[in-house]
Formats: C-alpha cells, structure tokens, sequence
C-alpha cells in the first residue's frame, strides 16, 4: 500500500491476495460519491485506507487495531507480545498499540504534538503524537492535560494508555497535513508499477482527458507531453505507442440491430438483405429494385455489376466486423472502440470549426482507426465499479456566455445538462425535437451487453465488491441483487458527440465521447 496510489490499484491488489484480506468493507456517501472520502476498511487486518473522492487517491492509511497485524520500523516490531499483553489493558481496553516509551523509543524525539478533546466524553481527550509522515494516538484524562505540562512525562506517566491508533498520511506533521490533506498534489504515482526500477517500460499515466470536440481528445499526461487522440485518425499503433498494449481486447461481434440496415445500391436505390420477391413476369430476384422488365443486354450487365457490388460489400462489411474491438485500458480508466473511420461529430457553436479532411474519403475502405472512447468514473455503487480506475475529464469546447469555465467529471449532470442544452439550443429545428433528442433512456446494467448505439455498453466482466457479506449498495440504497430496481438502472442522455451514462443520484459514472 502506497500513499499516491489510486482506489483501483490498491483495491484490485487487495482483491488478489483473499486470504491475506479475507474482509473489504468498501465506505462512501450514497448522495454524494464523488465529494466525500471513499473509505477501504479491512476489519480483519485492523486497517483502515480513506482516498480522496474526486480523484481516487490514497491519502490516508490507518491502524486501528495493532493485534492484526505485524508492523515493524527498520526491523524493530512495533508492538511487542509482551507489551502488548501487560500494559495495554492494564491502562485502556481498547488500546492495542505501542507504549508511548516504545513509540520513543523506536523513532526519537519530536515537537510536541496537540490535545483534542473529546466530544463524547468530556473527561478525556486524545493526544496526537506526530512525527513526519506518522502520528499515534494516546487516550489521556482531560484534567492532566495543561499547555505547559512536559509532553514526555505526561505520556510516561501510568494515567497514559497505549496507542489506540497510528497514522501513516503525507505532510511534516498531523496538525500540518489534515488541512488540506485530501486535495494537496500526491507525490507518488497512481500505480505501483511506475514507482518499481523498472517504470522506464511503463507508459506514463493520465492525469485528464480533455475534450475540444469534433472527435479531438488531448489526454494530459503525469510527466509527457500530452498525446492527442483524434477520432477516425488515430490508428491502433499510435495508441499502442503512447498508451502501452491495452491490459484486455474485447471483441465487438454483436449485431442485433443489423436486421434494420438497408443496403445501398449504385444509383441510389436501395435493398434490404435476406427479402426475396416476385416481378410479374414470375421471375425472382433478391432485391425487387434492381428487376427491369427490358431484355436490353446493358441492363442485363447493369444487375450483374449491382450484384457484385453487394457481394463485395458484405464481404467488406464481414471482415470489418470481425476486426472491430475495444482496447481496454483499466489502468488509464478507458476504453477505445477500434473500427471504420466514421463522419467527426459536429462542432460546437460556441467553437470555430476546424478545417478536416472527411476520413471517410481520404482513408482506404478498410482501415481501423480509434472512433470513440468510453471514459469511466468508477462511481462506488455503480455497476462497473472497481473495473477501471477513475479518469476525469473536462468539456472545453462548450462555453457559454454566462461561464467560459470547463465542464469537469466532478461536476452533477443537473449542472452539466443546463450548460450544454444552453450551448446546442441552436442546433435544433424545434424544441420538440430537442425534448426529444436529450431524454433519458434507462439501461438496466444487469441484464448484459447493449445491441449497439452511439454509447456502448461494457458489462458483466465481473462480480462487485461484497461490503458486510451483502451485496454493495447502490446510490439509492438498493443492493444491486440484479432486479429491476437494483444499481444497474442508469440513464443516458445524448448530445453532439457526447453520450452521458448517469447514475440515480445525478452522478455521471462513464462518458462516451464520438
């Protein structure tokens, strides 16, 4: 466990190890995931892990109960059996730690720490012991404690428990670090792999996605210089170059809506596949379009040529179908769909259009470029949780002319939805079709993949989290058995380029960018 690390890192790490870490209670606000602490409780190792909620980092690693687990500093044990047996209940039945001559004794003297009093009980108070980077916590009557009393001899003293609890956090000292202890710039990467010897092999991470619109997404990097996707030109290389191989490839063979695609025809007429039909003369053809009562030996050539432009079509459309995937990035918390380069989304009004050559023209008929890309919030309680780790982004290219600020992940969809209905106003013929084209359309993530549409939708890799031996909670209280009110019920709501998946609470949870 590393302080800097991110919540899917350390979790996914703590998932591996089930008989090391027997019990993951996992701890968040149901109304407000992203503003409060996530917290990891590990009650059978006596650990306590909080990370921040915005961005998913460990701040703040806690011993709660020393008979756990084995800690040591520099090869001396932290707590020692006999201590441990002697004095600790001798002065405080709920004080498992180090005596404070041990805590002295191990790590030398400091400045002196501060006295809170306790809410609760009146009569006493808990003294922080800090040193840089650790703080213990001593139990101690009220009525001893002075500001001029000596530090030392009053935690000496036998009206002193043991340490009920230690503090591993980043700063110079507890009274230092908790102001801002949850939102100060961590040291250490997201990943444990890129603080190994050998993190010249690792790709660097990201630390935002932001969006420009018409298919432009600048990822801005830890310590590169930020990497540039562009939609229907970025080819599978690039991201392999930049990015690192994808950790999974999933393979898009679902085709359900096909039955609804209409085939074009040379001359712009058109045929539906599999739909035979009669002319009146009694011959078949399988596309009743294409039949013309003429003999004439040109239209006879005509229909041979429109039929291999079929055949040939399908076998195009086949073998880009079999390629089509998704690059599964779970630590740089995306995925990317791999296929035919499409139209770039349109502009926003509020931006300058920028002059790009239509891919569909200018690229070979079969070529897999990146078309979108799904960027996930990792919303404890949302269906996908724990998958990938948290990637926040941002909307520059959506001003507007009350605020020029970017739209950001952190924000509630209600706030979100206000700007860009304001900003794509104009690029509707009516508000009917308006009212039409952003209402929600629920998903029920329980019930697998999606047939397909502008937002794709992952799912069914893996279990949840199992908080208490129940199933986790949702944002609305329900535990996600898989009914029709549990946690895989979310909404999505469309707008040029962008699809929102948003959770009960108003929380966006992933965001496919087209």
């Amino acid at each position: 466990m590393t302080l800097g690390a991110s919540l899917h890192d350390t979790l996914t790490r703590i998932k591996a190890e089930r008989r090391l870490y027997p019990k993951i209670d996992t701890i968040f606000h149901p109304a407000r995931p992203i503003d409060s602490p996530v917290i990891i409780n590990l009650p059978c190792n006596g650990i306590r892990l909080r990370f921040d909620g915005p961005d998913q980092r460990l701040r703040l690693i806690e011993v709660v109960d020393f008979r756990k687990t084995r800690l040591s500093h520099k090869n001396n044990e932290m707590v020692r059996a006999q201590e441990t047996e002697a004095d600790t209940f001798t002065h405080n039945a709920g004080a498992t730690g180090p005596s404070f001559r041990h805590v002295y004794k191990l790590f030398g003297p400091t400045y002196p720490g501060e006295f809170i009093p306790s809410a609760e009980r009146p009569t006493t108070g808990t003294y922080a012991y800090s040193y840089p980077g650790i703080a213990f916590n001593f139990l101690l009557p009220a009525s001893s404690w002075s500001p001029n009393v000596d530090m030392v001899s009053l935690l000496s003293s036998a009206t002193t428990s043991a340490a009920t609890s230690m503090a591993i956090f980043d700063g110079s000292s507890w009274a230092n670090a908790r102001a801002d202890l949850f939102t100060r710039r961590p040291l250490n990467p997201r990943s444990l792999a890129l603080s190994s010897k050998g993190k010249e092999s690792e790709p660097d991470e990201i630390e935002v996605a932001k969006i420009h619109g018409e298919g432009r997404i600048e990822l801005v990097r830890r310590s590169s210089p930020p990497f540039w996707i562009t939609l229907s030109e970025t080819t599978p290389q690039d991201l392999v170059t930049e990015l690192g191989p994808p950790d999974s490839i999933y393979r898009k063979n679902d085709r359900r809506l096909s039955i609804h695609k209409v085939r074009n025809l040379s001359g712009g007429r058109h045929c539906n596949s599999g739909i035979s039909a009669h002319s009146q003369d009694g011959s078949t053809d399988t596309c009743p379009s294409s039949h013309d009562t003429s003999d004439d030996a040109d239209d006879y050539e005509e229909e041979e040529e429109e039929e291999e432009e079929i055949t040939a079509a399908t076998l195009n459309a086949k073998e880009i179908a079999s390629a089509e995937c998704f690059y599964n990035y779970f630590h740089h918390g995306f995925d990317i769909l791999i296929s035919q380069a499409t139209h770039p989304s349109p502009p926003s009004p509020k931006t300058t259009r920028l002059t790009r050559s239509d891919p569909l023209t200018s690229l070979p008929t079969i070529h897999l470029t990146a078309t979108k890309v799904i960027l996930h919030g990792n919303i404890p309680g949302s269906y996908s949780f724990n998958r990938h780790r948290r990637s926040r982004w941002s909307l520059d290219h959506v001003p507007s002319d009350a605020r020029t600020s970017p739209l950001t992940s952190e924000m509630g969809f209600r706030d979100i939805s206000a700007r860009l209905k304001d900003v794509f106003k104009s690029t509707y013929a009516s508000p009917e079709e308006e009212a039409s084209v952003q209402r929600g359309m629920v998903v029920n993530r329980g019930w697998g993949d999606s047939p397909g549409s502008s937002c794709e939708l992952l799912g069914g890799w893996e279990e949840g989290v199992i908080v208490n031996g129940k199933a986790k909670p949702g944002a609305d209280g329900d535990t996600g058995s898989g009914s029709e009110a549990g946690i895989g019920n979310t909404e999505l709501f469309g707008f040029p380029g962008m699809v929102f998946e948003v959770l009960k609470n108003g929380t966006v949870c992933a965001l496919t960018v087209y």
